[in-house]
């Protein structure tokens, strides 16, 4: 849909106050004397604040406008490559729920690797370090495509159209909603139901809350410029990880009797938690598994397929720990911690439910898109 050519800040009028943008990449220019550092990029003086404004146009069954005016684009297979890095929390919320609904087939997967400096992510683990459907060497490149003076970050995920190779989307909050909602028509057999209706009220208030002070509370702790915003992130983060810790010790999953939109996006700050936030972002009252109901939950989604196999452990330690020079100027990445745990007996089925509800697991993770070996929990 090249022939759309409305200017990024027509799409970007700062909807979805719940959740902003991610900036696993949010500096169009380092502060840095050295060419394309990130130093200065993340931690910036006082409280991290996050940008609001996406790029909102929809993907949706049949291309009509968003409820808010946002431009719409037709879902169909084939059409649209998701760029989703695997060391990003933002983009792996993609992976799994494409995953989960069986959309491989109809919506392709592109992965940066995972350290990147102040321009873009790159594809530098593909052959000749081009994506192979784009044939782009820097997401940025995509960008750039469909606004030739993008201001923003340069962000994962993104769903990029195939055939004009400019970027549609990367308001990542609704790209998971609508994989759910507006691309039924590609879900495979017994594909779970992550956002049913009679639940969307209770699930859009967990989310709010768990972004606000999780998903983004550990961003808010690793990225204060002060003291002062440190130990109000520090207190606002733990307050919120007491209360999951007391929600879940008496039920399975966030919301329901089995998975939803709400565990996918706890999930991955979980999955990251005593690998990278604990230490690098300073969330160190204690480790996820000195919290009995959280670790359990984290290791019965984890084992769950769709989940623990779309998790890399190396590409999201090199990720965090290379890539921000403002934390770690050594750049030096960490061997530990120990991983096994995660493949441990988490007891959780006491508590009732299943995980996909009246569906099924997803089969074998799409040849070309497993984690390496060594890389994960096993």
């Amino acid at each position: 849909m090249s022939e759309k050519t409305s200017t990024v800040e027509a799409h970007s009028r700062g909807r979805h106050a719940a959740e902003s943008q991610p900036r696993e990449f949010h500096s169009a220019e380092p502060r840095s004397t050295e060419p394309h550092s990130t130093k200065g990029a993340y931690v910036t003086g006082g409280e991290f604040t996050r940008d609001t404004n996406y790029i909102e146009d929809r993907i949706t069954r049949d291309g009509t406008p968003g409820p808010n005016g946002e431009p719409g684009w037709p879902a169909g297979p084939g059409r649209y490559r998701l760029i989703a890095a695997r060391a990003c929390p933002w983009a792996n919320r993609t992976v799994i729920v494409r995953r989960l609904l069986g959309l491989e087939d109809a919506i392709s997967l592109g992965q940066p690797g995972p350290t990147h400096d102040a321009r873009s992510w790159t594809f530098d683990l593909d052959a000749d370090g081009k994506d192979p459907v784009l044939g782009i060497e820097r997401l940025q490149e995509a960008y750039f495509r469909r606004f030739p003076d993008y201001p923003r970050g340069i962000t994962v995920p993104a769903v990029v159209e195939i055939a004009s190779g400019a970027v549609v989307t990367n308001n990542y909050p609704q790209i998971t909603l609508d994989f759910s909602t507006e691309w039924t028509d590609f879900h495979r057999p017994g594909a779970p139901r992550l956002y049913p209706e009679h639940l969307r009220g209770e699930i859009d208030s967990v989310n709010k809350r768990v972004f606000t002070e999780v998903n983004n509370g550990v961003y808010r702790c690793g990225f204060a410029g002060s003291q002062e915003a440190y130990d109000a992130a520090y207190t606002r983060l733990w307050n919120a990880m007491d209360w999951l810790e007391e929600r879940l010790s008496g039920q399975r999953y966030l919301v329901g009797d089995s998975i939803t939109e709400a565990d996918v996006r706890l999930f991955t700050t979980l999955a990251r938690f005593d690998a990278v936030y604990h230490g690098h972002f300073k969330c160190n009252r204690n480790k996820l598994t000195e919290m009995p109901a959280l670790w359990g939950y984290a290791r019965d989604l984890f084992q769950t397929p769709g989940f623990g196999d779309t998790i890399d452990f190396v590409q999201i330690k090199q990720h965090y720990y290379i890539v921000h020079e403002d934390i770690n100027p050594t750049q030096i990445v960490p061997a530990g911690p120990e991983l096994s745990g995660w493949l441990s007996a988490h007891g959780r089925e006491s508590l009732g439910g299943s995980p996909f509800g009246q569906g099924t697991p997803p089969g074998p993770v799409k040849a070309g898109e497993e984690v390496a070996p060594g890389h994960g929990a096993g």
